[in-house]
């Protein structure tokens, strides 16, 4: 829509008219040179444009002029559609584990059976399609670590890079440790603000592999402000079959729970345990509230200034009226007209 930022300057159009009346008509008329008290008489016996029919264009100019500077200083303005804008967000990193251990088939998706990879890619994405405003960044770590990619507003591609990882991509052992260390090398490169450094691990496994002990790495986080959630994921018990009948079996028998609890607490993050695709789903719901998105409740409308146009035009007019100004005095005024009219008389 259109609108004038400052409208209330248009209160000042009528100034040149009362400046006009209030001025006593001796001041305005004091320098004339020669007062004729029907100009109408000379155009009839010329047969020329005189002051009258110059004058009232100049003078038509100048209340234009004026009306376009008055508009031009209002502030014209195009206001277009609102647009949501993120009131603050989060510069978020993912660190995936891809070890061996990710290939275990306990965790049902839509009625078939997933390895645990599969599980977490699945809900990993909505979670990443929600952070609407945040930067996300991925790390994928096994025996090595790798930040697959930097901290980016470009969700679709982060989801599509979480989807082409592949268990044993980066080895077959966990190294939890170098993965928090990487993290807060990412972040701090970044630029990031300490309040703002949120890491989300998820690891079905202990530290195998690596330089860095996990504890350590968490406790130089803390110093960094970096808050680590920490996810234990696999299921507790596993009905198998074998020769000798049906057993269960604990595949999370691997995971260190206690170090990964540690890590959360010495960050003042938290840690969350994934048995399942419902209490996996759940998790990233409560990490939406621990860790909120950045909310689209303010916005703002682009706006467009058009102040030059009418100052523009503003300029054309006042070229105009410099153009009357010269024909004037170059023999289209009365003054000249009675000049002319003198000398012929005297003649």
């Amino acid at each position: 829509m259109w609108q004038l930022a400052w409208w209330w300057i248009l209160v000042f159009f009528p100034v040149p008219w009362l400046v006009r009346i209030w001025t006593s008509t001796d001041l305005l008329d004091g320098d004339a040179a020669l007062r004729v008290p029907a100009p109408r008489e000379f155009e009839n016996l010329t047969g020329r444009h005189t002051l009258r029919d110059l004058s009232s264009w100049r003078l038509g100019l100048l209340w234009l002029l004026w009306a376009l500077v008055l508009v031009a200083a209002a502030r014209p303005q195009f206001v277009g559609e609102a647009v949501a804008m993120p009131m603050s967000g989060r510069d978020l990193l993912m660190a995936v584990d891809l070890s061996g251990s990710m290939e275990e088939q306990d965790f049902q998706l839509a009625g078939q059976w997933v390895d645990r990879l599969t599980a977490t890619k699945a809900v990993a994405q909505e979670f990443i399609e929600r952070r609407l405003g945040d930067r996300i960044g991925l790390i994928l770590f096994g025996r090595e670590t790798y930040l697959q990619i930097p901290l980016t507003f470009d969700r679709p591609t982060v989801q599509t890079l979480l989807d082409e990882a592949v268990i044993g991509l980066a080895g077959q052992e966990t190294s939890i440790g170098d993965a928090i260390g990487l993290a807060i090398r990412t972040l701090s490169d970044a630029g990031v603000e300490e309040n703002r450094r949120v890491l989300i691990l998820l690891t079905d496994g202990a530290n195998t592999a690596g330089a860095v002990e996990p504890l350590k790495a968490a406790q130089l986080a803390a110093e960094r402000g970096m808050v680590i959630y920490t996810i234990g994921i696999g299921a507790d018990a596993l009905t198998v079959r074998s020769l000798f009948g049906v057993r269960q079996i604990n595949p999370s028998a691997d995971l260190d729970e206690d170090v990964l609890r540690e890590i959360a607490v010495l960050t003042g993050g938290a840690y969350f345990r994934a048995r399942d695709i419902s209490e996996l789903e759940q998790i990233y719901f409560v990490l939406d509230q621990l860790e909120p998105a950045a909310s689209d409740e303010e916005g703002f409308r682009p706006t467009e200034e058009l102040f030059f146009w009418p100052l523009g035009t503003a300029a054309l007019c006042a070229l105009l009226w410099l153009v009357f100004g010269v024909l004037r005095a170059r023999g289209y005024s009365t003054p000249f007209l009675m000049s002319q009219m003198t000398g012929e008389r005297h003649g």
